[in-house]
């Protein structure tokens, strides 16, 4: 009974339409391999860039005036105006950094902040788990059975995609870090006049617009409302325009910062933000709530992309690929029919022997071995396994263990 069950379920659980319905690897099945590289050095300035405008907030809250705030590549360096505040200062800055980080003073009130080699080994380790379930999230969105996605070294992230001949659909998903963010315009002066003197204002960016480079817009830096608070993200049409949108819903979170920022801000543009380009700044037009609408120009190819990164989440790095390979799924055929001629040649041959040597009881503990390689095969398609290279010599391999255990037995 046990033998018929297993081979009901080889022969009906079938997803491509033939064939068994055991999920095949990479080396069998053919698809794509990518090696990806987690930039870290894009998360280190972030980092600083962000403690800039956390340091000088907090220095002129307490009223403490520094000077040449300048942020490297790796680390962040300023002056005390009065050495008399520079105690004061140091217990400020100490609240204000990571555990990561480490400041470095010197006499003549300059203080420098940097990531110790442990801290940043813990940043390292914590940014690139973030990137594997991202990562894990997007592709699962597009349906690709039994990926391989593990960590590989420092930095790295290794992906195997079984089935997946042309890759290019999985590298614009991961190329792009989907970080969305709504901040308002900073009506204080004109894109253009800052753009013209390179000057802008502390407290504000300028960023491009995404559908052209050339214009700009002015907004405060403080992110109001960010991707993390969004709940669900469905691409859908414009009722009024019918032009493809993309429609989001907040969490309880997002829902009542977003309708007290809308609720105080009637009338005045409110810029929406993706990966550091300006998608749209409509005027708010009343109060906004859990749900909106992103629109750009886009075309339904891009909502329905747009929408899977959103849910997915925004990467916490770039991802660079550093390695890309295609194995052709004529390999995958070679191997399957090898490892076919391979089970059948050893399943004969141990038949022969068994059934000349031992009669039959050799006959018997041939049944036995073929028993078992169905309930085998059974097991794989039941727990939707994947089968490789490796599986197929350990299959061949069990053959004989079957023997040499019937050969003890009788």
């Amino acid at each position: 009974m046990a033998a018929s069950v297993a081979v009901s379920t080889v022969v009906l659980r079938d997803d491509d339409g033939g064939g068994i319905g055991i999920n095949l690897g990479l080396d069998l099945q053919g698809g794509s391999y990518l090696l990806l590289e987690v930039d870290m050095d894009a998360v280190v300035q972030e980092r600083m860039d962000n403690l800039a405008e956390t340091i000088r907030v907090g220095m002129r809250n307490s009223r403490i005036g520094i000077s040449n705030l300048s942020v490297g590549s790796d680390q962040l360096s300023f002056n005390v105006r009065e050495q008399i505040a520079f105690v004061e200062a140091r217990e400020i800055l100490n609240g204000l950094i990571s555990p990561e980080m480490v400041v470095i003073t010197s006499d003549n009130a300059l203080f420098s902040v940097q990531f110790d080699e442990a801290g940043l080994d813990r940043l390292t380790t914590l940014t690139v788990g973030q990137a594997i379930e991202i990562v894990r999230a997007r592709v699962d969105e597009t349906g690709t059975k039994e990926p391989v996605i593990q960590r590989q070294g420092r930095n790295r992230i290794l992906l195997q995609l079984p089935g997946v001949d042309n890759p290019e659909q999985v590298k614009s998903l991961l190329g792009k870090t989907a970080k969305l963010g709504f901040q308002l315009v900073d009506i204080s002066a004109s894109a253009e006049s800052v753009k013209a003197s390179g000057r802008v204002p502390p407290g504000s960016e300028l960023l491009p617009a995404r559908d052209n480079p050339d214009q700009h817009y002015l907004l405060n830096k403080r992110v109001l409302v960010s991707g993390e608070m969004l709940e669900d993200a469905r691409p859908s049409f414009d009722g009024q325009s019918n032009e493809p949108v993309v429609s989001f819903t907040l969490n309880s979170t997002g829902a009542e910062r977003f309708g007290r920022v809308t609720g105080q801000n009637i009338g005045r543009p409110f810029a929406i933000v993706l990966d550091d380009e300006v998608v749209s700044a409509p005027v708010i037009r009343g109060q906004i709530f859990a749900n909106g609408q992103i629109s750009g120009g886009f075309s339904v190819e891009e909502t329905n992309e747009l929408s899977l990164l959103l849910r997915s989440g925004a990467l916490p790095a770039p991802l660079l690929v550093v390695e890309e390979r295609s194995v052709g799924p004529g390999l995958g055929s070679d191997s399957i029919k090898a490892g076919q001629v391979a089970s059948i040649v050893g399943l004969a041959g141990v038949a022969i022997f068994m059934i000349s040597s031992y009669g039959m009881i050799g006959l018997l503990a041939v049944i036995a071995v073929f028993i078992n390689m169905l309930l085998l095969y059974g097991q794989l398609s039941i727990l939707g396994a994947t089968l490789t290279l490796p599986g197929i010599a350990g299959i061949v391999l069990t053959i004989g263990m079957a023997v040499d255990a019937n050969i003890i037995i009788f």
